[in-house]
């Protein structure tokens, strides 16, 4: 079985990779065997490059401000010539803003739609382009809870999540023939700095875990097992799929 989720000899480009999930998942897939390019906006931090590193790969930063379109857009044609290939694109990195939905300001909804949306657009466009003409290729985008949920004061995030996961659907009817795996991870709630403000509300923080049938929030490390299999030759027949890493919360 081992063939089947082995990531070795493959190259991985991931964004969100210095903190939370993308973080988790960025490391999970180097412990299968990927190299990792790690698409951020900050080059001078090496933290997670030099954890990679350490598990025997190879890592490289390339630079990626997800506000900033045209970088954006160069980010996959670089990794590309840095690596030498592209085998796995994984869409982690997000912002969020909170604000009652009649107070949300215009320059919060450009940032969060810009981050959370168009980002993952361009480089899923951009993979694609490489990908679908040598007929190989695996993308994992992050959706969210508030793909299928309204959420509470998050307009803007529930909006671009719901966005992501039709986004996600519509490439894998298109590409699914021609070898490339579309397919999304749906976090539940997990303890990061993204939810700092819900885990410090005493309330909801225990609303929220009450409604959890696993009795804990998730974590990072949560993530390696789903991006590996999204991966690996072992999803080799998923296409379009959204699959929830939520502790059972869906399904509650």
């Amino acid at each position: 079985m081992e063939q089947f989720f082995s990531l070795k000899n493959k190259v991985a480009a991931v964004t969100g990779g210095t903190r939370g999930i993308g973080k988790g998942i960025a490391i999970g897939l180097a412990e299968a065997g990927a190299d990792i390019a790690l698409l951020q906006r900050s080059p001078e931090d090496t933290t997670t490059k030099k954890e990679i590193e350490g598990l025997g790969v190879r890592c490289e930063i390339i630079p990626c401000d997800l506000e900033d379109s045209n970088q954006i857009k160069k980010a996959i044609p670089e990794t590309i010539e840095r690596m030498g290939t592209l085998d796995i694109l994984v869409n982690s990195g997000g912002i969020q803003r909170r604000s009652p939905a009649v107070d949300f300001s215009e320059e919060d909804w450009d940032s969060v739609l810009q981050v959370n949306l168009k980002a993952v657009w361009i480089l899923c466009q951009e993979a694609g382009r490489y990908m679908v003409p040598k007929k190989s290729g695996k993308i994992i985008n992050i959706a969210s809870l508030v793909s299928f949920q309204g959420g509470l004061y998050v307009p803007a995030y529930a909006s671009a999540k719901g966005a992501v996961s039709q986004l996600t659907k519509a490439l894998a009817n298109e590409w699914s023939h021609q070898g490339v795996n579309v397919n999304a991870i749906v976090p539940g709630y997990i303890a990061t700095d993204m939810n700092t403000a819900l885990i410090e509300d005493p309330i909801r923080s225990r609303q929220i875990l009450e409604r959890i049938p696993a009795g804990r929030w998730g974590n990072p490390d949560d993530f390696k097992g789903a991006a590996i299999f999204l991966a690996s030759e072992a999803s080799n027949y998923i296409h379009g799929h959204l699959l929830a890493v939520d502790g059972g919360w869906l399904g509650r």
